[in-house]
């Protein structure tokens, strides 16, 4: 059985070196297709995981004032968490009052807009590991907020964004440091 493999292998051999130099089209493209076919090794994939990228957090002095963009500003201070709009009225989110549990991961939100567009801002306290809160519209747009934190990485920040006009309020999460989420507020419509 070896001697007829051995003498198929080197007729086909000969009838390759053999061929006229003016083949067809049609038969130069099978050869190259059948060495191409059975030269090429077999293509394996991996599937590859979406990395995380957390957010970096920029650190303030108690008090400083912190451009929002689009005429709002924020400011941390030991209590807690102040905005202000275009309009120039101050609002206040405390963090000492015994409205939030610090001890667990949380996330607050707050947003103010009109058919223009919405400022969104809130806090985010139980944990110095933040990496990253992200807003998901209606439609399954997600959007990366700007976090602020006093410093010292205390256990509490501030989280701000802005988007589009929106029918209803988005859904909140907040992730570690890794990717992990450890807390989030369902969207709802107003």
């Amino acid at each position: 059985m070896k001697k007829y493999l051995t003498a198929v292998v080197a007729v086909a051999a000969v009838a390759t070196l053999a061929a006229p130099a003016t083949a067809t089209a049609e038969t130069t493209a099978t050869r190259t297709a059948v060495t191409a076919t059975t030269a090429a090794p077999e293509a394996k994939t991996t599937p590859v995981k979406a990395t995380f990228a957390p957010t970096p957090i920029r650190t303030v002095r108690p008090g400083e004032r912190v451009d929002a963009g689009r005429g709002w500003t924020v400011w941390l201070t030991k209590q807690g968490k102040y905005w202000s709009g275009p309009d120039g009225f101050e609002n206040f989110r405390s963090v000492v009052d015994g409205n939030i549990d610090r001890s667990a991961p949380g996330v607050s939100h707050q947003s103010e807009g009109d058919q223009n567009g919405v400022f969104h801002s809130g806090l985010y306290y139980g944990t110095r590991n933040a990496g990253r809160v992200e807003l998901t519209d209606a439609d399954g747009r997600k959007t990366a907020a700007t976090l602020v934190a006093l410093p010292g990485r205390s256990d509490w920040g501030v989280w701000y964004v802005h988007t589009g006009p929106s029918k209803g309020s988005p859904a909140v999460a907040l992730y570690d440091r890794s990717g992990k989420l450890l807390a989030d507020l369902p969207a709802w419509d107003f």
